[in-house]
C-alpha cells in the first residue's frame, strides 16, 4: 500500500514538473502597430500571430495591439529596445531615427511599382538594412507594406502641383517628409499618427498623405473631401522584434518566428494589393472627390522633389547608390 502511494506521488510530481517546464517555455509577445483592426497591415499581423502559434506548437503567443493602443511609433520602438514590447510593425522610414540609411525608404518616387519594391526589400539590400538594427537593440524580421501614398485635404481639389501650395499637411515626423512637403509649397506639420484624425476634424491641419487602405480604414473620408492619386511615395513596413526577446528564444523558435514573418509579409502584400481597387471605389462612394495629375504634371511634381532627394541622399550616399544600382538592374 505504501509503495503504491509512493509511486503515485512520484508520478504526480513528475507530471507537475513537466507541466511547469512547459509553462516556463511558453511566451506571450505584444505586437504594436498604428492601423485599426481590418486594415491589411493588421490582417497581416494577425496572420503572423496565427503562423507563430502553429510553427512553435503554441510555445509563443502573439497578441496584436492595433490602432496605436500602445502609443505612437517612436514610443513603441523605444519600448521594444527596452524589452517591454516585443514586436513593432511600422513604416520602415521611421527607423531612420535609429539607422539613418532607412531614410531612403521615404524618398519620393523611388520605386516605380510594387514588383520593384518587393525585389529590393526581400533581397540583399532590404536584409542588409534590417541587419543594421541589431546594434540598436532591434531585430528586423520582414517587410510588410502600406503601399503607394496619396494626398487628401479638406479645402480644394488638387489638379496640378501648384494646388498644393499653402495647404497645411500632416507628415511622418522626419526630415525628408518635412522637406518634400516644403518643396511643393505646402506647410508640413509633423505629428504622430494616433493624433491625426482629431487634428483634421478640428482643422488643425488641412490634410495628410497615406495609402488608400489607410485613408479608408481610418475613415478619413469623414473629415477629408479631396483625394489626389499622387502615388508619390512607397512605404514598406518593417516587422521588428526586441533583441532582448529575440536573444531569449531558442534556435528552433527563432527559425519558426522568422519563417512566420516572411510568410505573413507575402500574404499581407498580396492582400493589400487585391484590395486597392475596392478601396478607391469605397472612398468614392463615401463622397471623396478624386483627381489625378496629368503625365506632364506628374513629371513636374517629380522635378520639384529632385533637390530634396539630392539633399538627403548626400548623407547616405553609399546606400542611395546601392539602391539605385539595384533598381537599374531591374529596369534593364
Amino acid at each position: 500500500m505504501f509503495k503504491r502511494m509512493m509511486i503515485r506521488a512520484l508520478f504526480a510530481a513528475a507530471a507537475l514538473a513537466v507541466a511547469g517546464s512547459a509553462a516556463a517555455q511558453q511566451k506571450t509577445f505584444k505586437l504594436a502597430l498604428q492601423n485599426p483592426k481590418g486594415h491589411p497591415v493588421v490582417v497581416g499581423a494577425e496572420k503572423f500571430a496565427e503562423l507563430v502559434a502553429a510553427k512553435t506548437g503554441g510555445r509563443i503567443k502573439v497578441n496584436v495591439f492595433p490602432g496605436g493602443t500602445l502609443g505612437g511609433d517612436a514610443a513603441n520602438v523605444s519600448a521594444a529596445q527596452g524589452g517591454t514590447i516585443e514586436l513593432v510593425l511600422l513604416n520602415s522610414g521611421i527607423l531612420a531615427s535609429q539607422v539613418k540609411d532607412f531614410e531612403v525608404f521615404d524618398f519620393p518616387f523611388m520605386f516605380a511599382n510594387a514588383k520593384e519594391a518587393d525585389t529590393v526589400v526581400d533581397g540583399p539590400f532590404g536584409q542588409k538594412l534590417h541587419a543594421r538594427l541589431q546594434d540598436k537593440g532591434l531585430v528586423g524580421l520582414a517587410y510588410f507594406e502600406l503601399g503607394f501614398r496619396d494626398i487628401t485635404n479638406s479645402k480644394r481639389a488638387i489638379n496640378k502641383p501648384e494646388d498644393l501650395e499653402g495647404l497645411k499637411l500632416r507628415v511622418i515626423p522626419n526630415a525628408i517628409n518635412i522637406d518634400w512637403v516644403k518643396a511643393l509649397g505646402a506647410n508640413p506639420t509633423p505629428m504622430a499618427f494616433p493624433e491625426l484624425y482629431a487634428a483634421m476634424e478640428q482643422k488643425a491641419v488641412d490634410g495628410q498623405e497615406n495609402p488608400l487602405s489607410v485613408i479608408l480604414a481610418n475613415k478619413f473620408f469623414e473629415v477629408q473631401k479631396h483625394l489626389v492619386l499622387s502615388n508619390h511615395q512607397y512605404n514598406p513596413q518593417s516587422l521588428i522584434v526586441s533583441k532582448k526577446a529575440w536573444d531569449a528564444l531558442g534556435e528552433a523558435d527563432r527559425k519558426a518566428v522568422q519563417e512566420a514573418a516572411a510568410e505573413a509579409a507575402r500574404f499581407e502584400r498580396q492582400f493589400n494589393r487585391e484590395r486597392a481597387a475596392g478601396d478607391l471605389d469605397a472612398l468614392k462612394k463615401a463622397g471623396m472627390q478624386v483627381t489625378e495629375f496629368s503625365a506632364a504634371d506628374q513629371t513636374r511634381l517629380r522635378d520639384k522633389l529632385k533637390p530634396v532627394i539630392e539633399k538627403h541622399g548626400a548623407a547616405i550616399a553609399a546606400t542611395v547608390a546601392e539602391l539605385q544600382a539595384e533598381l537599374a538592374k531591374l529596369r534593364r
